[in-house]
């Protein structure tokens, strides 16, 4: 999911990172302390679609990262989702609010307690720490790079694996994608792009698993 353009800022107080679109209802100040922020990356989209950039537990285990998700309910739902495809932990990431926001816990239905989960501030700094851990990375995104979800041999995504998803208006931050082993999208039959980001991670969960 994309929007026409947008750019990432990050807190120079707090080190929230988050994606800012225009006559998006956040602003240049950061909504977590409303300390000053910085441009990190700056992103067009061409009228035709194309993306141009303008910047400057281990074994089996199986993580979701949901990077700058803004709706509560998405948010529950893939908490519960995680929990019926075997995923262990939830990363939220940026603003994506926390099973602490009744709408969450109303959504997950107590899946959050079996999924336990950890609030991080800053997505890519994370998955660097990750990757040093041992963890690949998997990126929900439709991307240049991106390989068909269908057409993706599960055995050639190993374990420990994190799967990411990102914002519902600018999609997954493109720094991530960059990190990213494995970017896969799930292709569209019908005339809309993508799907609510709460069904394309159930989508994706079951073809991972």
């Amino acid at each position: 999911m994309s929007t026409s353009s947008f750019e990432i800022r990050v807190c120079q107080s707090c080190g929230l990172r988050y994606p800012l679109t225009e006559g998006h209802p956040f602003g240049i100040r950061c909504p977590h302390c409303l300390g000053e922020t910085r441009v990190v990356l700056k992103k067009v989209r061409s009228e035709v679609g194309e993306v141009k950039e303008v910047k400057r537990e281990m074994g089996e285990a199986k993580a979701v990262l949901l990077d700058n998700i803004r709706s509560a309910w998405n948010v529950g739902s893939i908490l519960r989702s995680a929990d019926g495809f075997g995923f262990t932990h939830a990363y939220l990431c940026g603003i994506t609010p926390t099973p602490e926001v009744n709408a969450v816990r109303k959504t997950a239905l107590g899946a959050e307690e079996f999924v336990t989960w950890s609030h991080h501030k800053n997505s890519v700094q994370l998955v660097k720490s990750l990757k040093l851990e041992g963890w690949k990375v998997a990126a929900l995104e439709e991307d240049a790079r991106a390989v068909s979800i269908s057409q993706f041999p599960n055995p050639q995504i190993s374990n420990p694996l994190v799967l990411i998803l990102g914002s519902e208006v600018t999609g997954v931050d493109p720094e991530l994608l960059d990190l990213a082993e494995h970017i896969l999208y799930i292709p569209m039959r019908g005339q809309k792009r993508s799907f609510n980001v709460a069904n394309a991670f159930s989508i994706a969960a079951y073809a991972l698993t």
